[in-house]
């Protein structure tokens, strides 16, 4: 007897294994695409976290940046008249600061004397300049390198041409406004106290922080 090939059972066998090379080849698809799916959400997200990330550190940065590492810092504290306007001036990095402010030299009969005429002049650091707890008001900029060379050289000068002291007319308010203007910042009226002058001083210039020279 021949044996013949059972057509009906050769086309249900190649049936059943298409069948299943389609299945596998639709899970090997469905596995991709979820692969794929589940890369690009990684994907976004990480480049959305980098885009939040990115501006803040870069902001965080550039005002590190801008702000400069040296600084001119606007004082007034209590005294036992009127009181008393001064700067402080250095580098940020740095605990030692300078000190200018123009105060009559000696005692205070040359005080009273100064109300009336051109008395000797001190210009560094005086009694309490240094000491928080007489400090009323202050109004700090910054600079960069550059600027803070020619404002340090500035004070430098105005200090050693500053030989007298005039309550009216040649005093701490007068001599700090003067910082002020070659800075560039807007100057309130001179002649106040000196915790008024600084509070003024900060308010006219928006309360301002970075001071940039103009090019000569």
């Amino acid at each position: 007897m021949t044996n013949k090939p059972d057509r009906a059972g050769s086309c249900i066998l190649a049936g059943l294994a298409l069948a299943t090379m389609l299945a596998c080849m639709m899970t090997s698809a469905s596995a991709n695409e979820t692969n794929k799916r589940m890369a690009d959400a990684s994907a976004l997200v990480s480049t959305d976290t980098a885009s939040r990330a990115t501006p803040q550190a870069t902001r965080r940065s550039v005002t590190r940046a801008d702000k400069g590492p040296y600084y001119v810092d606007f004082r007034a504290r209590t005294a036992a008249s009127w009181g008393h306007a001064f700067v402080w001036y250095g580098k940020t990095s740095e605990r030692a600061v300078e000190v200018a402010g123009l105060t009559p030299a000696g005692d205070t009969w040359t005080y009273v004397l100064g109300y009336f005429t051109w008395v000797p002049s001190e210009t560094g650091a005086s009694y309490g300049d240094l000491d928080p707890d007489y400090l009323t008001a202050n109004y700090r900029v910054y600079l960069n390198e550059a600027d803070a060379k020619r404002v340090f050289a500035y004070i430098e000068k105005l200090k050693a041409s500053s030989p007298v002291w005039n309550a009216e007319t040649t005093n701490c308010t007068g001599f700090i406004g003067d910082i002020a203007e070659y800075m560039g910042l807007k100057v309130p009226n001179r002649w106040q106290r000196p915790e008024n002058f600084v509070n003024s001083l900060k308010e006219i210039n928006g309360g301002r922080q970075i001071v940039r020279l103009s090019a000569e």
